[in-house]
């Protein structure tokens, strides 16, 4: 039976509650793992234009990746010149982090709120060694 199984009088199993089951994937490519559609990174599109924003979400998509990844190591290297005390050192430190976290808000990598947190953070590191 497919599609909605209800509760009936004399089935004592399934009592209250109504169970859907998936509906078949006709024209879909399956998986080699059984009945599952592949992801949707598998599918290609066929239109030239829709061809077009996948390669550009991609790119994007690195590019993202790029500056989180590039705030991560700015962070390390802020919190091993904190660990050293070289003033100088953890003023350029900071000063490079903003700047990246700045640059990735307005691009659009970054939520404002995730960037005000991670410059929040790093003040708190300058600001202890200072103190």
């Amino acid at each position: 039976m497919t599609g909605r199984r209800r509760h009936r009088a004399g089935d004592g199993s399934q009592r209250g509650f109504a169970t859907i089951r998936e509906p078949a994937t006709a024209g879909v490519p399956s998986s080699p793992f059984g009945r599952r559609p592949l992801p949707s990174s598998h599918l290609v599109p066929n239109i030239k234009q829709q061809e077009k924003r996948v390669r550009s979400a991609s790119r994007q998509r690195l590019e993202n990746l790029r500056y989180r990844s590039t705030v991560k190591t700015l962070t390390k290297r802020l919190e091993s010149a904190v660990a050293s005390g070289d003033q100088t050192l953890i003023a350029d430190e900071h000063r490079a982090l903003l700047r990246t976290i700045d640059k990735a808000v307005s691009r659009g990598a970054l939520h404002r709120n995730t960037a005000g947190r991670k410059k929040a953070q790093a003040a708190r590191l300058v600001a202890g060694k200072t103190a």
